[in-house]
C-alpha cells in the first residue's frame, strides 16, 4: 500500500539535501563521530560511529520531520499536522511542530512504551493511542487527516523527509572525508536513501551498505522483484526498522544508489547493542545498532575506513534489560541450565559448591520438587549463571556431568 502523492514522487537531489542542511542549521545537532578501537581491530581498518542516538529527540527523525513541516504552505500549517509512529518519528514530528508553531497530533499504538509516549507529549504533541499494531495506528492517522484537513507527515515516503535525513550523509563526508564504506540501517528506507543521494553525488566511489533485521527484511525481495514487496507480519526487536513494505520514493533511490542490503539476526542485534554499551559507552536502540551487528557478523566484508550510523538511542528500559540478557547469552556470558538431582537435605548446597569451584556466578535459582515428570526422590533445578564465554560454559557443563548431575537443557 502506498501513501505517496504526486508531489511526493518528485526526484530528490543533492541541492535538496544542501537546502535541508541550511534549514536545519541551529535546529538539528551536528552529531559526533566517534572512533571505535574494538570494531577497528575486528574489521582491520578504522571504524567510526556516527552518533545520531545523541541527536535531539534521540534519533535522526527530527531532521526529515522539520524539513517536511517547514516546507508546508501557510494554509497547510494552519490546518496542523498528524503522524503515526511507535516512537522516533512521533518525537521528531512533535518537536519539529513545536519549533515551527504548528499544531501536531500523533497517533501511537496502545502498547507503545510509556517513555516514548511521555516524551512525545512533552515535545508538544497531542497523543492519541489507537490500535495494537502500527498499521492500525497509521490507518487512524490517515482517517484523522481526511476528516480534519491536517497534513499527514509520512515517516519516510516523501522527498522532503529524505532530503532532511540526507544531511547525515553530508556531515559524514565533512567529518570523515576518507571514508570508503557507510553502513546504515534500513526500515522504510528514508535515511539510507537520503544518505545515498548526498554521498553518491559527491563521492560515487564510496560504498553504501544497508542493513535490515532478518525478520523484517522487505528490501531484499523487493529489490529482486524490482518493485516494493510487502513482508507479512514483520517480527524483530528493532522496532525502528520494523517496516513491512519499502516506501515508493526511497525504494527507487535505494535500488539505484545503495550498493548492498544485508540482513542480521536477533542474536547479532543483541550482541551489537551490548558492544555499543560496554565498549563505546553509548546507549543505542536495536535498530540503531544494526550497522554494528552487520560488522560483527562479517567483519572482513567491509572496506575501511567504515562509518556505521547509529540512527537512534530511544530504547525502552524493559526491552534494554531483555536485550542485554539475550546479548550476554549469545556471547556465552549468561547460561541457563536445567538439571535433576536427588531431593535430600544439602543437595542444593552441594550443587552450588560445584559451581563455585568452576567460578560460575549464580544469578537465579528455581527449585521444583513436585511435578508429574519427576520421580519420588528427584528434584529439578533451573539455574541462571553469569559466565565468561563459550569455553567457560562448556567447562561448567562438564563439571556438572562429572559431579553426577543429569543436565536436561
Amino acid at each position: 500500500m502506498s501513501y505517496s502523492t504526486a508531489d511526493s514522487l518528485r526526484p530528490v537531489t543533492l541541492d535538496d539535501v544542501r537546502g535541508a542542511q541550511k534549514m536545519l542549521s541551529g535546529v538539528a545537532r551536528v552529531t559526533a563521530m566517534e572512533g571505535s578501537r574494538h570494531l577497528s581491530q575486528m574489521v582491520g581498518a578504522p571504524v567510526h560511529l556516527k552518533c545520531e542516538n545523541l541527536q535531539r529527540t534521540g534519533s535522526f527523525k527530527l531532521r526529515g520531520a522539520y524539513v517536511r513541516i517547514a516546507g508546508l504552505l501557510p494554509e497547510e500549517r494552519a490546518a496542523g499536522v498528524v503522524a503515526a509512529s511507535a516512537g522516533n518519528h512521533a518525537q521528531g514530528v512533535a518537536l519539529a511542530s513545536s519549533l515551527l508553531g504548528v499544531r501536531s497530533t500523533v497517533f501511537m499504538p496502545k502498547g507503545a512504551p510509556l517513555p516514548k509516549v511521555s516524551a512525545t507529549r512533552d515535545y508538544g504533541a497531542e497523543v492519541r493511542l489507537h490500535g495494537q499494531v502500527v498499521d492500525e495506528t497509521l490507518a487512524a492517522a490517515q482517517e484523522y487527516a481526511a476528516e480534519t484537513g491536517a497534513v499527514f507527515i509520512h515517516p519516510f515516503d516523501h522527498p522532503d523527509i529524505i532530503a532532511g535525513q540526507g544531511t547525515v550523509g553530508l556531515e559524514i563526508l565533512e567529518q570523515c572525508p576518507e571514508a570508503r564504506t557507510i553502513v546504515v540501517g534500513i526500515g522504510g528506507g528514508g535515511l539510507a536513501a537520503g544518505i545515498a543521494v548526498a554521498v553518491k553525488a559527491l563521492r560515487p566511489d564510496l560504498r553504501i551498505v544497508g542493513v535490515q533485521a532478518e525478520g523484517a527484511a522487505a528490501y531484499p525481495p523487493s529489490l529482486a522483484a524490482r518493485r516494493p514487496v510487502t513482508v507479512e507480519n514483520p517480527a524483530t526487536m528493532a522496532d525502528g526498522i520494523k517496516v513491512g513494505r519499502p516506501g515508493d520514493v526511497p525504494f527507487g533511490i535505494v535500488g539505484e544508489l545503495v550498493d548492498e542490503v544485508r540482513t542480521v539476526s536477533e542474536d547479532e542485534l543483541s550482541a551489537a547493542l551490548l558492544l555499543c554499551l560496554e565498549r563505546a559507552k553509548l546507549v543505542v536502540e536495536p535498530a540503531g545498532a544494526s550497522p554494528v551487528a552487520a560488522l560483527l557478523s562479517e567483519p572482513g566484508a567491509f572496506e575501511g575506513p567504515v562509518v556505521a550510523v547509529l540512527s537512534g538511542g530511544n530504547v525502552d528500559p524493559v526491552l534494554m534489560e531483555r536485550v542485554l540478557r539475550h546479548g550476554m547469552a549469545a556471547q556465552g556470558r549468561h547460561l541457563a541450565v536445567r538439571l535433576r538431582l536427588t531431593d535430600r537435605p544439602g543437595a542444593l548446597a552441594t550443587l552450588l559448591g560445584v559451581l563455585s569451584v568452576v567460578d560460575a556466578n549464580v544469578l537465579d535459582v528455581s527449585h521444583v520438587r513436585t511435578n508429574p515428570r519427576l520421580g519420588l526422590t528427584e528434584a529439578e533445578v533451573e539455574l541462571h549463571l553469569e559466565t565468561k564465554g563459550p569455553a567457560h560454559c562448556a567447562e561448567v557443563g562438564q563439571a556438572l556431568r562429572e559431579a553426577g548431575y543429569t543436565v536436561m537443557d
